[in-house]
């Protein structure tokens, strides 16, 4: 008789599934006239406009903007996405987070609460590192940005023409829809990238093949005599130039480095438009203004950094959505599949579903790196992952295989109500700051985790996942089993009465989801312009307050084309 426990231990080692092929290491990106390495730019370049950062955001917004007859300059610290199969293959997304390499596509940080990160160092940005999943904001929280729906409307299609994909359903992704349903979230909307209450099927980056596509792929819009694009661009300061008292300090150009170390300046043409646009994502874009002498005093004192604009609020309300799942050996088969179902609640959670790997067993790459953080002074978590007090999985290395016999259910807090703050580490730009988000600080978000999990704990024991789980899989031995595993460096406080509450607790994770820092109203005006700086905005997620539809890859890059439409507007006013 096989036991549990030997089950719990071994099952993730199997290898069955499907494993998708889709890319050719020798693929180029199909607008290599304007996208060269920086080693190749010139000490000196002048432009109309010049976009920090080639993520979600800023390769719509640079697309756009370059179809309006201005001269436009993107930066962009990381290489292509092209060419790497961690990246361009469905497979290879866990592969991706676990690269922790100076030059990976994905650069890891573990937040103050001690619990593993990443953020994007590649063209696409998170596009190029993500799950894939697509779904736009809901009409409200359009409403509440105060955007217009209809240039909204024609932004989020402009994207999806090019990057978004119908995605297939499959035996696990079709048995968590179903469970979803008869957990009571409901209506079924079927396949839609509207926000509905309810189930539903949502986009994919990823194209039949298992192919990804990201926001890189918008760069194909662009005017290609009009734009330049710099790869392994790493920008060290925004210029601003000083003016007497009274008047706004105003931004003029940027200094970046290559990746030999050479430095270049690029400079604005003179004219009354013409403006440098931070979107380099919520941790980025509040760095690089701290670094150029915006934000609070002391900070920037602390870190011998003029101070231009003692501006308190940058860095403030940072938020990551908390994330908590459970683990389900399965007795059969289980297909390959990233994000497509999800279930938005009536109790301020969402639930969605992968399957054919364990996806959470990069925690156990993450943890062995744990070292590098121990230089972080006042770091909490800095005691490196003991692989002989706690086990990650025997036999093969589980993160070579795409394809365990396995799914995983997860649930995301909305919002969320709880709020942190970024501070500098140091004044060099490649370093991390530190991040605190405070996960589960305001009650409200652990009263949803619980009601969430509660959801999630229906579907596990549904008739729809009864073949896709060993009958003494029970939630609370899913519960258990979670927490033999390092997803994050928090203690544990495992009891005979183990409650939903502190499960969410011990077993928080990051769903990437992360946004703040530069908030509109604080930061930035409702035109995304700096506060108390001319010609110089910030357009990303780190103007949020909160997170976007069920996941924000979307709004992220709708906003990157939906502002650079109205710039353009104001530059050629009708």
């Amino acid at each position: 008789m096989i036991s549990p426990m030997w089950f719990l231990h071994n099952v993730a080692a199997i290898s069955l599934g499907i494993f998708f092929i889709a890319s050719s290491s020798a693929e180029q990106a199909p607008y290599s006239s304007f996208a060269k390495d920086a080693k190749l730019a010139p000490p000196v370049m002048y432009f109309d406009y010049i976009v920090i950062g080639g993520g979600t955001s800023g390769c719509a917004l640079a697309a756009t903007l370059s179809q309006g007859g201005a001269k436009i300059l993107l930066l962009e610290r990381g290489g292509l996405p092209y060419g790497n199969p961690n990246i361009t293959n469905i497979g290879g997304f866990p592969e991706t987070l676990a690269d922790t390499s100076p030059t990976s596509a994905s650069q890891l940080f573990l937040s103050m609460d001690g619990v593993f990160n990443h953020r994007a160092r590649v063209l696409g940005g998170g596009s190029a590192i993500n799950a894939g999943f697509y779904t736009r904001a809901s009409s409200d929280y359009v409403a509440s940005s105060g955007w217009n729906p209809r240039l909204v409307n024609e932004s989020y299609e402009w994207v999806e023409k090019k990057v978004v994909f119908q995605s297939p359903m499959l035996t696990w992704q079709s048995a968590v829809r179903d469970g979803l349903l008869d957990a009571g979230v409901s209506p079924n909307n079927g396949f839609t990238y509207e926000h509905l209450p309810g189930t539903k099927v949502g986009g994919t980056m990823f194209d039949q093949n298992g192919y990804r596509h990201t926001a890189a792929d918008l760069l194909e819009y662009a005017d290609p005599t009009k734009i330049s694009v710099y790869l392994h661009a790493t920008v060290y300061q925004i210029l601003i130039r000083t003016v007497p008292a009274g008047q706004k300090p105003k931004a003029f150009g940027v200094y970046f480095r290559d990746s030999n170390g050479n430095r270049h300046m690029a400079y604005l043409n003179n004219g009354p438009v013409n403006e440098i646009i931070l979107s380099s994502g919520a941790l980025g874009s509040p760095q690089l203004l701290m670094l150029s002498g915006i934000g609070p005093a002391n900070q920037l004192r602390a870190q011998g950094i003029k101070v231009i604009l003692d501006q308190p609020n940058v860095g403030q309300g940072m938020s990551d959505n908390p994330m908590n799942a459970v683990f389900i050996p399965s007795p059969r088969p289980v297909e390959m599949s990233l994000i497509q179902v999800v279930g938005i609640t009536q109790v301020g959670s969402f639930i969605e579903a992968a399957s054919g790997f364990f996806e959470l067993v990069w925690a156990r790459r993450m943890a062995q790196e744990v070292s590098k953080f121990e230089n972080q002074t006042g770091h909490p978590f800095t005691t490196p992952f003991n692989e002989n007090k706690q086990e990650a999985m025997p036999g093969p290395d589980p993160y070579r295989y795409a394809n365990i016999q396995a799914g995983v259910i997860l649930e995301k807090i909305a919002g969320p109500f709880s709020t942190g703050y970024l501070e500098l580490q140091s004044r060099d730009p490649n370093d991390n700051p530190r991040v605190t988000f405070n996960y589960f600080k305001d009650p409200r978000d652990l009263q949803r985790c619980v009601q969430g999990m509660e959801i999630v704990r229906r579907v596990v024991e549904s008739r729809h996942l009864f073949t896709f789980r060993y009958p003494f899989a029970t939630m609370q031995t899913l519960m258990n089993m979670m927490l033999t595993y390092p997803i994050n460096l928090r203690p544990k406080h495992v009891t005979a009465t183990y409650s939903m509450e502190q499960f969410c607790v011990d077993t928080v994770m990051t769903i990437w989801h992360y946004h703040g820092g530069c908030q509109v109203g604080r930061v930035v005006d409702q035109n995304y312009r700096v506060l108390g700086v001319d010609s110089l905005r910030v357009i990303d997620g780190s103007t949020f307050y909160n997170s976007p539809g069920t996941n924000p890859q979307a709004t992220v890059m709708m906003l990157g084309r939906y502002m650079g439409q109205r710039i353009l507007q104001d530059r050629t006013p009708f």
